[in-house]
């Protein structure tokens, strides 16, 4: 009973995480009404049978507006873990494997960044480049490059002095060869864990720039934007805030949860590392 008990809450969040993927990535198809028509008509309409989720101060409907909102979210949040773990991943390998000056500089780079929190980062370098999809994606993969690594470049000091790289390296292998060939089969479960515990993380900054004006603008809804412009009617209409404020929660739970669970499958020895 209990190891039942553990592989439902092992499982869980990974099938609320694909429940949530699947809506926005289906939000074209399954959305009930169109996330920006307006309709004056029917402002603070509560959930009902005709609107699950209601409708917000100018009409539109809060459950098709979810449901695009996340195909926003989750797709710049997937693009800019993407960038930045093959930004970081490829910045961490190489300082492992090259060690010396080249180690030195990516390392000093990322101590740099890491002195700022990665929200303040994030404020700063939206507030300079301006608001904007590819403007936010440049910035939050800019905000999260450095954690992929750190966190890589010690998992390829480790490979380095292995036998078979050394092997490698004697046969004449280049250095890119060996680190394509060699080092990063053997990083692929931590970037694997990374990236799955990034995502919760550049959905919350994606969504704070957003709800600050700093990211994705109107008429395209996202979960930021849409809580920033229903906090002014949670008198009339909780629900603006509350739908799009949940499923950024259970996003965020269900990404944190499934990392977890993939580090303790995957490469367990890293979970006091991170």
């Amino acid at each position: 009973m209990a190891d039942s008990r553990l592989s439902i809450a092992g499982i869980a969040p990974a099938i609320g995480l694909a429940i949530i993927f699947i809506g926005a990535i289906a939000a074209p198809m399954l959305a009930p009404y169109s996330p920006i028509t307006m309709d004056i008509a029917h402002t603070f309409a509560p959930p009902s049978s005709q609107h699950w989720l209601g409708t917000d101060q100018l009409g539109r409907d809060v459950l098709s507006r979810v449901m695009w909102g996340g195909r926003v979210s989750l797709g710049i949040a997937a693009v800019a873990v993407a960038l930045a773990a093959i930004t970081g991943g490829l910045a961490g390998m190489m300082a492992g494997y090259r060690g010396g000056v080249v180690d030195a500089i990516i390392m000093r780079l990322a101590e740099i960044q890491f002195s700022l929190p990665a929200i303040i980062l994030a404020l700063v370098l939206a507030g300079a480049i301006g608001p904007g999809v590819v403007n936010l994606v440049a910035v939050l993969t800019l905000a999260n490059w450095a954690r992929f690594a750190r966190v890589i470049r010690s998992e390829a000091v480790a490979v380095r002095t292995r036998d078979f790289v050394l092997v490698s390296r004697l046969a004449g292998a280049s250095q890119w060869r060996v680190i394509m060939r060699h080092i990063l089969p053997n990083v692929r479960s931590t970037f694997i864990v990374l990236a799955t515990l990034d995502i919760g993380l550049i959905v919350i900054l994606e969504a704070t720039l957003s709800f600050l004006g700093l990211g994705v603008q109107p008429p395209m809804p996202s979960w930021g934007s849409m809580i920033a412009d229903g906090r002014s009617f949670l008198d009339r209409g909780w629900w603006i805030v509350g739908a799009p404020g949940i499923v950024l929660m259970l996003t965020v739970l269900c990404s944190n949860l499934c990392g977890d669970r993939l580090r303790d499958k995957l490469n367990p020895s890293m979970a006091g590392r991170w």
